[in-house]
């Protein structure tokens, strides 16, 4: 497969230096990774959030393709209007280039906020692509916990204190499930460690005719309380362990893309990050033994679906 690089045509960065996004954030290495395969020849629609925020300063901007920001709850609704606005100009004879469209947005105007735009714009068959960048929170407004949020983090809405020992006591959405019940054309799940996965996962997005969502893991340093190297590690770790596992649906058929050899236990991810430490206290550890059978009755339900033994 081509590098990054030759992917793009010759330049991976068409998001550019420069934006104020954290050290160490994953929502740009996401995209860039999806740039060097969509090409030039883009729409993008960003939610309200870190990507926007910090890429969009008026009179400034990072993004060396066409740029829409919307509100927090209605992304996915703002690009389906151009790319049927596009259709319209196709047919009347007034464009002939084949033009592709993308949303970005965190999990907060993803699995929450935006949840009503997103499963519209995939129930009307659009041709787009949403991608989430999942960092587990709301964290351009103050780490606040979101239902993208595992159980057990400590955010600045689940506090870990007298009255919540052990963080947010609820499990997260499975959102990539969600979106596959609307059986569209592709549905996937990445991680940006594995940038070949991820970008063959682009291309297949954006190959088809229809709406399609990849659902990507985005670490925050700030919220996730981790060393601003660890990013991509944390990215790798949480695949091993499966809390994140890498997998595909495709026209209704599901496949696992990596089954690591040995499966990790998921007390490798949590203690690399602060917002987990918590857990370690003796109190709470049977919360990490709850979470660990969460993760290991998620990984045997994932296999069972894409009709792979335990």
């Amino acid at each position: 497969m081509a590098s990054l690089k030759e992917l793009a045509g010759g330049t991976p960065n068409l998001l550019t230096g420069g934006h104020r996004l954290c050290a160490g954030c994953g929502a740009p290495i996401i995209v860039r990774q999806v740039l060097a395969v969509a090409g030039r020849d883009v729409v993008i629609s960003c939610a309200t959030g870190c990507l926007e925020v910090a890429t969009s300063i008026y009179p400034y901007t990072s993004w060396a393709v066409p740029f829409i920001h919307n509100a927090f709850e209605n992304a996915a609704a703002t690009i389906s209007g151009v790319e049927s606005a596009y259709k319209v100009l196709r047919r009347r004879g007034k464009l002939s280039k084949d033009i592709k469209f993308i949303t970005f947005g965190g999990d907060g105007g993803t699995y929450d906020i935006g949840l009503q735009s997103l499963s519209g714009a995939m129930e009307r068959g659009h041709r787009m692509l949403y991608v989430c960048y999942d960092n587990g929170a709301y964290m351009n407004t103050g780490i606040q916990r979101s239902s993208a949020t595992p159980r057990g983090a400590n955010t600045t809405t689940s506090p870990v204190g007298k009255g919540l020992k052990a963080g947010k006591p609820q499990y997260r959405k499975d959102l990539t499930g969600i979106m596959a019940a609307h059986d569209i054309p592709y549905v996937a799940q990445v991680s940006p460690y594995n940038w070949r996965d991820l970008t063959k996962k682009v291309e297949k997005a954006l190959s088809v005719d229809g709406p399609s969502f990849i659902n990507a893991l985005s670490p925050c340093p700030r919220g996730w309380i981790t060393n601003t190297p660890d990013t991509i590690e944390l990215t790798r770790v949480a695949v091993d362990t499966c809390f994140w596992p890498l997998y595909e649906v495709e026209d209704g058929r599901w496949k696992v893309n990596y089954k690591p050899k040995e499966k990790r236990p998921l007390i490798d991810w949590l203690k690399m990050q602060g917002r987990f430490k918590h857990l370690f206290n003796p109190e709470n550890q049977g919360i990490i033994e709850e979470l660990q059978a969460d993760v290991n009755r998620r990984w045997e339900k994932l296999l069972n679906k894409a009709g792979e033994s335990v």
